[in-house]
């Protein structure tokens, strides 16, 4: 069998690091599977870290289970919002958002003492990216997200609370995504889905 692309045709898009993984992932599978020999893997493993372009990696993989890996184009980063942000502040009493309100793309948020609630879900997001700096004292904040959203928090630090975020972190094309930074002093900060008992939500 040859392992080279026959001659002619089109070498496609470059293929990434993790094209290559994926095709040696296949590769050890089928070994374990008894589909091919040590020889032949060292063979094909060859081929496959050389390769170049997504049709280089049809060859070695041809006559396996699921024939070549699918190498698609990364959608491109999701850009950040323009504009200066809305301002929302507050002292020693709380600060509260949830059903209908108007969720801009960047969001200031200030407290000193004050708690912060603030509740994405019910409302319309009418920006794929939603920034949300926080410029916390001594208050904690809470922010509830859609199911289907995603939240980065690297940007954010804590003093002498905590930071603790429970959806995951990277961006999904079609999906809200929530950018969270700033600092915190001494109340901590939890991201998270709403919970559902007893037919209401919290």
């Amino acid at each position: 069998m040859s392992l080279q692309p026959p001659s002619g045709d089109s070498p496609g898009i470059r293929i990434s690091d993790a094209d290559r993984e994926r095709a040696a992932a296949r590769l050890h599978q089928a070994l374990s599977e008894g589909r091919i020999t040590v020889s032949e893997l060292e063979e094909r493993l060859a081929v496959v870290y050389a390769a170049r372009y997504g049709a280089d990696l049809a060859p070695p993989l041809a006559d396996l289970p699921g024939g070549a890996i699918d190498v698609t184009v990364p959608p491109p980063p999701l850009s950040t919002p323009a504009g200066p942000p809305m301002v929302l502040r507050t002292g020693m009493g709380g600060l509260r958002r949830s059903g209908q309100w108007a969720v801009p793309a960047r969001l200031r948020v200030q407290s000193g003492m004050g708690s912060v609630y603030l509740d994405f879900c019910d409302t319309q997001l009418p920006h794929p990216v939603v920034e949300v700096e926080l410029e916390l004292g001594a208050g904690s904040a809470r922010l509830l997200v859609p199911d289907d959203a995603t939240a980065d928090v690297d940007g954010l630090v804590a003093a002498m609370g905590h930071v603790r975020s429970k959806v995951p972190s990277a961006p999904v094309p079609g999906r809200p995504h929530f950018r969270i930074y700033g600092r915190s002093g001494m109340g901590s900060v939890t991201v998270r889905r709403r919970y559902r008992f007893a037919g209401r939500f919290f």
